[in-house]
């Protein structure tokens, strides 16, 4: 291939002959002087074949932050590679290479040089390498030699890049730990609460629960004697998140599967901190991720990398692919956690048929994101559209509300909350649920 130096040098020589007698045998002999230079300078490019490539750098980064990653580029033959090298990258990927694909690299035999890309992806998954594509120019920059698509593919290391969650929810953290700390201190001192755990023997004092009372060892002591109850631990906490078509929508500016994935984050980083026992099921029509119940220093590294790549499908969920799935993992009894949204098609056809075989054997909280258009829709009343709007508006928070209805009537947990609180009040929904022992 050639460069656009070759219809200069051809323009620079046959404007001389144009003041010849004989200006077409001028313009043959330029055109020929062209070919012959141009030929050369091909022949003298570094051949291809001769090309090594590798990759170095980070395999995973957090979302809004910036990975490196370094591509080496090795001449192993024996003339100079004066080359332009283009690492390319998916658009959302957000690549930006050092030195940038217009410049060109002066690379000897037997050396490489690196070319360095900084990655600041705009979306969270895995985000995969491209083609390497590379122009080996000759000493004159007339023509050069570039890999053909099976050359590429074949030279072009392989990396993929992970994007994690960015789990903004983070920020709650100590709030709920600190939460978490009254409830057992509360638990321990004033009361035994339903399913708590007894732990110790200690003295009666003024304020204790009468019902903590143990006469036995009172009769034993010649004082007063009271059970010292712990809050319930190693317990079952199983979240199950709805990748199906309802999902992928947005709210505000984040899908809900997002606002799912942070808020599960969330849980399993209290959870855990609890003494409870976290599993991780992502479920549409078939099991898209399963994480097993983990140490509680690998747990949230586990669950953010098996979340980091899950996207939403554009197909109904199959609740009761979801129950079997939930009965499967989690034998004993449970807090499952099921993120979705109070759509009446989905679950009003899907979940309640099903409700029966979950609550015969777990406790269940469904959580989904309240979306406030809704409440500034319902309440228009500027314009005759704008009425037609709220009532459809009120007739959706209608039926939602009937959703949640049915499901508190079958003694569900429904947890609904505007996407920037959406993650606190899932948390605080365990907690409330922890502190009465019906974990």
């Amino acid at each position: 291939m050639v460069t656009s130096r070759v219809p200069l040098l051809l323009t620079g020589l046959a404007l001389p002959g144009l003041v010849t007698p004989w200006p077409w045998l001028w313009l043959g002999g330029a055109a020929l002087v062209t070919a012959v230079l141009t030929g050369v300078d091909a022949a003298l490019a570094a051949p291809l074949s001769g090309l090594r490539l590798s990759r170095t750098g980070d395999r995973q980064v957090r979302f809004g932050g910036t990975a490196t990653v370094r591509l080496r580029v090795g001449n192993r033959s024996t003339r100079p590679l004066r080359a332009r090298v283009r690492d390319a990258w998916v658009p959302s990927a957000g690549a930006v290479s050092e030195p940038p694909a217009t410049q060109m690299l002066e690379i000897d035999p037997g050396t490489a040089v690196e070319v360095v890309t900084r990655l600041t992806p705009t979306r969270r998954g895995d985000r995969p390498a491209a083609l390497v594509t590379v122009r080996s120019y000759g000493p004159l920059g007339l023509a050069y030699r570039q890999t053909t698509r099976r050359r590429s593919r074949q030279l072009t290391p392989p990396w993929r890049l992970r994007t994690l969650p960015p789990f903004t929810s983070r920020r709650f953290l100590p709030e709920k730990l600190a939460r978490l700390r009254v409830i057992e201190g509360q638990t321990a001192i004033r009361g035994r609460g339903q399913g708590t755990e007894f732990d110790s023997l200690r003295e009666y004092v003024v304020g204790d629960d009468i019902r903590s009372i143990d006469w036995r060892a009172t009769a034993r002591a010649e004082h007063v004697v009271v059970k010292n109850w712990r809050p319930e631990r190693d317990r079952r906490v199983l979240c199950v998140l709805d990748t199906g078509r309802t999902s992928a929508a947005r709210v505000g500016d984040v899908p809900r599967l997002d606002a799912g994935i942070d808020a599960a984050l969330l849980l399993a980083a209290v959870a855990a901190h609890a003494g409870d026992r976290v599993d991780l099921l992502a479920v549409d029509t078939r099991v898209r991720a399963s994480v097993s119940a983990r140490g509680p220093h690998t747990l949230l590294p586990t669950l953010v990398d098996a979340v980091a790549p899950l996207e939403p499908v554009l197909s109904e969920t199959d609740f009761g692919r979801v129950a079997s799935e939930v009965l499967a993992l989690a034998r004993r009894r449970s807090l499952v956690v099921l993120f979705t949204t109070l759509e009446p098609a989905a679950l009003g056809a899907g979940l309640l048929p099903v409700l029966p075989r979950l609550l015969s054997r777990h406790q269940l909280l469904v959580a989904s994101v309240r979306e406030p258009e809704l409440d500034q829709l319902a309440a228009g009343r500027g314009s005759a559209a704008e009425v037609y709007t709220a009532a459809a508006a009120v007739k959706t928070l209608a039926v939602r509300q009937r959703v949640q209805t049915a499901l508190t009537r079958y003694r569900v947990a429904v947890v609904e909350a505007p996407v920037e609180r959406f993650a606190s009040a899932v948390a605080d929904a365990y907690l409330d649920l922890k502190a009465a022992g019906r974990l």
